[in-house]
C-alpha cells in the first residue's frame, strides 16, 4: 500500500505476530500497557478480539526497507458492530442505515474494550520530534485510504491523546470530546495527604466509606506478577461475568485472555484481591504503566457496603501514591467520582465518513455536542471536593 512517500512502505497486517514484540514496542514506550504488544496479543491470542468475536485485525505498519525497520503502527481492526468501543456510534449507524446506507463495516483504531487515553498512531520514540509528527500523518492518511480500498462507511480513531486528535482534524476527521474522571496525584506521600486537600465534609465522607469497610474484616491485597494465580483468576472471572450480565449483558473477554493477560504483563497487571475468611469475594484489575494506573475492571460475588469504592478508588490512590504514579485513571462514565477526588478529563476521538451527507450530519451533531460537553465539564467542576483556599 503506497503512502506517497518512496521511501517507506505501509502494510497492513492481520495478527500482532506478524511482527516481532520488540520492533513494535519500539513504537509504544514504556508508558501505556494498553497498545504494547503483549496486551494487544493477549485479545488476539485468547480469541477476545480477532475475526470470529467481529474484530479483524487490520493493524498498519509503516518500515524503511533501507533503515531501521519498522518505524510506526497503528492497532486498526475492520469491524461489523460497535460493541466494545466505549464511544457510540449507535445513532450513526441507525440513522445511516434506515436513509438506506450500510454502515457496517467499519475500520476502527482503538484497543479492545479498553476506553483508557493514549498514542493510537505509535512511532518510534527515538525519532525527532517532526519525524514523528510525519508518521502519524502517514498512519492517519493510510487509514483513509485503506477505508476508501475497503469501500467501508467509516473509520473511527477512538481515546487517541490531545495531539493526535488535532493533527486528525487537520487531516479533515471529525472530532469528538467526551469526559472521564481522573486523580491526580499533588505530591502526596500519604493517603491521609490527599485527605488534606479536600474539603471537611468530603474528607468526612471518606473516612466513614473506609471505616466501614475494615470493619467489615475483609482483607484487602494488592498483587501482581507472579503472586497472581489461575485460582485468583478463576474468582475474578466469575466476578467478571456476574458484573457483565448486571450492567451490559454481554462479556467481551473470555476465560483464558485473563491467564495471557497475567503471562504476557507480568508486573504491570495490578490486582485488588478482597478477601472473606480466605475466600476471595471481589476484585479491582488494573494496568500499570509508567506514571498512571489504569483501572479496567471490577467485580464481587458478595454485597459489602462501601467495598466498591475502597477496592476500586482509595486502593488505587494507595497504590498511586507508595509507588509515585502521577495519574489514577478509573475508566469510563461516573460523575460520583468527583466526591472520591477524580476529577473531570477530555477524552478524544477523530472520525472520517465516506458519504457527504452522513458526514455533515454527523459535524453538525459533533459540534453542538462539544458544546455539551464543555458546559457539562464546568458544572461537574462545581462539585470538586479539593478546597479551594
Amino acid at each position: 500500500m503506497p503512502d506517497g512517500s518512496d521511501a517507506l512502505v505501509i502494510k497492513v497486517i492481520r495478527t500482532l505476530h506478524d511482527v516481532s514484540a520488540t520492533d513494535w514496542d519500539a513504537c509504544v514506550g514504556e508508558g501505556h500497557p494498553f497498545t504494547s504488544h503483549a496486551f494487544l496479543s493477549a485479545l488476539e491470542d485468547s480469541g477476545s478480539a480477532n475475526s470470529e468475536s467481529g474484530w479483524m485485525a487490520q493493524h498498519l505498519i509503516i518500515e524503511d526497507p533501507t533503515g531501521p525497520g519498522l518505524l510506526a503502527a497503528a492497532p486498526l481492526y475492520l469491524k461489523n458492530h460497535s460493541y466494545g468501543e466505549y464511544v457510540f456510534d449507535w445513532g450513526w449507524a441507525d440513522a445511516y442505515e434506515r436513509a438506506g446506507g450500510r454502515y457496517y463495516p467499519k475500520l476502527q483504531c482503538a484497543v479492545p474494550f479498553t476506553p483508557a487515553t493514549g498514542a493510537r498512531m505509535l512511532v518510534r520514540t527515538d525519532l525527532p520530534a517532526e519525524r514523528q509528527r510525519e508518521l502519524r500523518q502517514h498512519l492517519g492518511s493510510g487509514m483513509i485510504q485503506l477505508a476508501r480500498q475497503l469501500k467501508v462507511s467509516s473509520a473511527h480513531i477512538t481515546f487517541p491523546t490531545e495531539v493526535e486528535w488535532t493533527e486528525l482534524g487537520k487531516l479533515g476527521l471529525l472530532q469528538r470530546t467526551g469526559v472521564q474522571f481522573h486523580w491526580e496525584n499533588r505530591d502526596y506521600q500519604c493517603f491521609d495527604d490527599f485527605l488534606g486537600d479536600l474539603n471537611s465534609r468530603k474528607r468526612k465522607a471518606i473516612r466513614k466509606e473506609r471505616k466501614s469497610v475494615a470493619d467489615q474484616n475483609l482483607s484487602i491485597r494488592t498483587l501482581s506478577g507472579s503472586d497472581i494465580t489461575e485460582l485468583h483468576w478463576d474468582a475474578f472471572y466469575r466476578f467478571y461475568l456476574s458484573t457483565s450480565d448486571r450492567k451490559w449483558g454481554q462479556s467481551y473477554l473470555n476465560r483464558t485472555f485473563f491467564s495471557l493477560l497475567g503471562n504476557y504483563l507480568g508486573e504491570k497487571v495490578v490486582l485488588i484481591s478482597v478477601e472473606d475468611d480466605g475466600r476471595m469475594v471481589a476484585g479491582a484489575l488494573n494496568l500499570r504503566g509508567d506514571s498512571t494506573l489504569y483501572g479496567r475492571n471490577w467485580g464481587c460475588e458478595e454485597t459489602h457496603k462501601f467495598l466498591h469504592f475502597e477496592a476500586c478508588y482509595y486502593q488505587a490512590i494507595d497504590y498511586a501514591i507508595k509507588n509515585g504514579l502521577r495519574w489514577v485513571e478509573a475508566g469510563a462514565q461516573g460523575p460520583h467520582k468527583i466526591q472520591r477526588g477524580y476529577l473531570p478529563s477530555p477524552t478524544y476521538s477523530a472520525h472520517w465518513i465516506s458519504d457527504p451527507g452522513l458526514r455533515d450530519a454527523v459535524a453538525d451533531f459533533l459540534q453542538h455536542e462539544r458544546r455539551g460537553v464543555t458546559l457539562e465539564t464546568t458544572e461537574l467542576m462545581r462539585h470538586s471536593p479539593f478546597r479551594t483556599s
